[in-house]
Formats: C-alpha cells, structure tokens, sequence
C-alpha cells in the first residue's frame, strides 16, 4: 500500500499557492502503470493513484447519531486504442508489479472494446505539466478535535428542539483527497485537495403537514476550504431562528397559484442553475453518450454560439479556478490545467463542459471539464464551478420595483425532465411581494417552468451589494454507471423573473 500523506510533493509550489505533499512513490506506480499499457498496445495512456480519507458526523436531536471516517487507496488507468478507451482500477496496490498489471489490463479491456470500432478518436491537445497543486485550507478539519465537532453538532440541534420542533439535525462532512497523475504525454501533477462542509435542518409536524427549515442550505453549505468555512456558517447563531421560521409556516398560507413575478434566493438560484444549466451544457450529454441513465440535453451543437438561452443578464462561467468553490481544482483528472471561460454570455449560448475526446469530437478547442469520483471511477464530464456572475441590482431594490409577487428561498424538492428543459421546484418558505413591500409568510411555495423561456425572463439580478452573491457548494450531484457522486460549485445572487408559474401542486 502507498500512502500519499505526510510527503514532501515534488516541484515547486503550484497554483493553488502550496505543495500538494504527494508521495513520489505514488508518482512511480502510475508511472508504471502507463509504461505497461504503452507496452501492451496502447496509443496514450494515464494513471491516477488517489488517496483520499473522509469523515462524517450527524447529530439529532442533541446527541451524535453516527460518525463515520474512511480511507481509500488506489490506481486508476485509462488506456487508449483506435477509438476505445479502456478502464482498470486496484485498491491498495502493493508496488509496480501491481501498477503494471493495472495498466496491462486497461489496454486489454480498450483492445476488445476497439473489436468494435467506432468514430475516429482524437484528444484536444493540453500542456504536459509537471506541477504541484493544493487547494488553501487554514485549519485543516482532520486536527479539530470529535469532541468539538459533536459540541458543535448536538449543540444547535438541541437548541432547535427546545423550540419545539419535531426533529433537528446537523451534519458536518470533510474530504482529504492526495492524487498523483501521470500521462503518456509526460504530464506528472500532484494534487492536494481539502473540502469541507457543514449544515442544519429541522422538521415540525402540523395537522397532515410537515415543514422544513434548513441553515444555510438544505444540504448544507460545502468548499475546497477547511474548517474555517464551518466557523464562518456560525450555526448556532441561526439555530433559533430557523426553528421559529419552521413552526410558523404551520399557520402561514399556502402560496396562491397563478402567474406572477417571482424572486428567488441566492441558494435556490444555485440548484436552479445546476439542474437547468449546468447539466444541460454537459458535452457528453448533448452527443448522446450519457442518454443511458443521466439523459441527454436538449441543446445542439449547430446553435452554439447563436442559440438565445435566456436574457441578457443571463451571464453563465465554467470556473474551476475560484479560490474555495466546490468545484475548484489545479487540474482536472485529464490534466488539463483549470481555465474560466463562458458558458452564457449576455444571454447567448456560446460554451461546454467537456473533455479531451468529446471536445475533439465536437470541434472545440477546450477541455477541463473531467473528473473521477475516486480512483475507482472513469473520469466524465463534470460541472466544474458553474455560475452566474453577479448582476447590477440589490435584493431590495428588487423587492422595491415588484408590485405583486412571490420570494421563495431555499430548495425543498426538484424535478426536471432527462433533457433538462421542463422544471418544477419547491421551496421551503416564501413571502408575498406587494407594492414593493416584503409581505407575509408562504408555506409550500413552488414554481414551474421550461428553460430557456424561463431564462428569458430574467429582469433584475442581484449581486451588487456585498454578501449577495455566493459560491454555493453541492457535494452529492450524481451521474454515470456506474454512479459517480461529483462535488460541484455555483455562484449565485437573488434573481427575479416575470410571468412564472407558482403554486404548482403535484
């Protein structure tokens, strides 16, 4: 077994502003392993030998319910013949006997995939770097006493039940993730990534009704930080609050249904554009590679750079290179160096997630959009930090110019269609907009709609005033078979959009 903690990395300090501290005995296993596919017959190889430890606290009701603290090590190689790859992966690899053998059979796999071969296969060209990368963590979560974290944890949750809620949770999560990566093509990047997370939530039960409240986002708030980020979320000075909100919503009014202006939160905007953007630019997704199980997109290649997507306030980046997002890294697992550049510009569709194969496939000249959930893994398409950059108003002003509508915050239940076009949502709590007052509470508030016409009626977008705009993390955005749990970021502000649909009931 290589352990890949408590190394010096090799080379310099990389983007990121540290060494990667990844074990050059991880460098020389993937090594190998791409010698000996080459060996066996292929024509590009890669390896990624990924060490990775992770912990997991939830607390109920006052008391720790579970933790749970793992640790993976493992080889994984992609070997490339005519116009299959092929994919092998082993856990705990003993030395380079067992790199070999791996990358061997990662081209064995290609060579009876290519018996039936496809479409030409080409990758779009990358720098061969040998760099380190580490991600800026100012407390690392792994040396911050359980005894701390369960203070933490059954702390707020007991606060929220003394309110009188039915049921308070909170959770905490973090990720310690060494990969050493090595091509064919003479790439050799070592990368230390920390990411960290924490949030809250409670239930109240009414007369057949359940509300929900969470803090601060209803999966909790997640970074490529360390447990700084947890100190910054400041749960239990929000504990009280989001119990009160909870157990008012049992005699707020139903959100009325019918056509209106709607306000979204900062939070809900980032699952708005997660589900309705960031997958629906997924390349592998529009050429019909992921149609299988994820589904496909209902935007074409033909259109890019032409097709109307939404407004023009409508500005959408891929950006793995924000400091702390989610979706931030040095590289991505092609080792393709992290680049920003459009998705949506000024409304027009006009960029992709993609990798090195489909990009060539397509015609485009970009990549960086390709990661692996663990070792074990192929690497795909990934969203990356997909967002939309800060508009040129303040949610008052929003509030200010809207003379009938709805606010609604924080998600509660999704759906969307396997072409990422047709949409409803459902929000934990909303207030009425009238004559540009903040009004009262709404319970159950929802809205439909279809994407690029909902898009299109973006108006007024905030992000001017500070705070406003935020890089909202998702650690659990699922895709592939077999499945692959991708960490994800969204940077998003209140936004407001006309003529929608709210009130949807089933």
């Amino acid at each position: 077994m290589m352990s890949m903690a408590n190394e010096p990395g090799r080379g310099g300090a990389g983007r990121g502003g540290a060494s990667s501290a990844v074990d050059p005995a991880a460098f020389e296993a993937a090594a190998a392993a791409v010698e000996a596919a080459l060996a066996a017959g292929a024509r590009y190889a890669d390896a990624r030998l990924v060490d990775r430890r992770h912990e997991s606290m939830t607390a109920r009701d006052g008391d720790v319910r579970s933790l749970s603290q793992t640790t993976s090590v493992g080889l994984g190689v992609r070997a490339l013949v005519g116009s299959s790859w092929g994919f092998a992966a082993l856990g705990d690899p003993a030395g380079d006997a067992d790199a070999r053998r791996t990358g061997a059979r990662a081209t064995a796999i290609a060579q009876a995939s290519a018996a039936v071969p496809g479409p030409p296969m080409e990758l779009v060209a990358v720098p061969a770097v040998q760099a380190d990368w580490a991600s800026e963590c100012l407390e690392d979560p792994f040396t911050v006493p359980l005894a701390e974290k369960g203070d933490l944890l059954t702390g707020v949750t007991a606060t929220m039940r003394a309110a009188g809620v039915a049921v308070a949770e909170a959770l905490h999560q973090a990720w310690d993730t060494r990969t050493a990566f090595v091509s064919s093509e003479g790439a050799r990047i070592g990368q230390h990534v920390r990411e960290t997370g924490a949030g809250m939530h409670c239930l109240t039960v009414g007369d057949g009704e359940t509300q929900r409240r969470s803090y601060p986002a209803f999966r909790g708030q997640y970074g490529t930080r360390g447990w700084e980020l947890v100190r910054e979320l400041d749960l239990p000075g929000h504990a009280d609050r989001i119990a009160a909100e909870c157990q008012e919503l049992l005699t707020a009014p139903a959100c009325p249904a019918g056509e209106t202006t709607l306000l979204l939160g900062g939070e809900q905007m980032s699952l708005q554009i997660h589900e309705s953007v960031g997958h629906a630019i997924e390349l592998d997704r529009i050429l019909g590679w992921e149609a299988a199980f994820a589904g496909t997109s209902w935007l074409d290649l033909s259109q890019l750079g032409s097709l109307r997507f939404g407004s023009e306030l409508m500005n959408i980046t891929i950006d793995p290179t924000i400091p702390g997002a989610l979706g931030s890294f040095g590289y991505d697992d092609e080792g393709t160096p992290a680049t920003a550049r459009d998705a949506v510009r000024n409304g027009t569709w006009v960029g992709v997630l993609a990798g090195r194969d489909s990009a060539a496939l397509a015609g485009l000249g970009y990549a960086g959009s390709v990661r692996a959930d663990g070792y074990a893994r192929l690497p795909m398409v990934r969203m990356t930090n997909v967002g939309l950059e800060p508009g040129p108003h303040t949610l008052e002003e929003m509030i200010a110019a809207t003379d009938d509508g709805v606010l609604m915050e924080h998600n509660r239940s999704w759906s969307i269609d396997d072409r990422r076009l047709n949409f409803q949502f459902g929000c934990e709590i909303g207030w009425e907009v009238r004559n540009g007052r903040k009004g009262r509470m709404l319970k159950n508030p929802s809205y439909t709609g279809i994407g690029p016409r909902f898009w299109s009626s973006l108006d007024m977008l905030a992000g001017r005033a500070p705070g406003e705009w935020r890089a909202w993390g998702t650690p659990n955005c699922g895709k592939g078979q077999p499945g692959q749990v991708g960490h994800t970021g969204h940077g998003a502000a209140p936004a407001r959009f006309s003529g929608v649909r709210v009130g949807v009931r089933g």
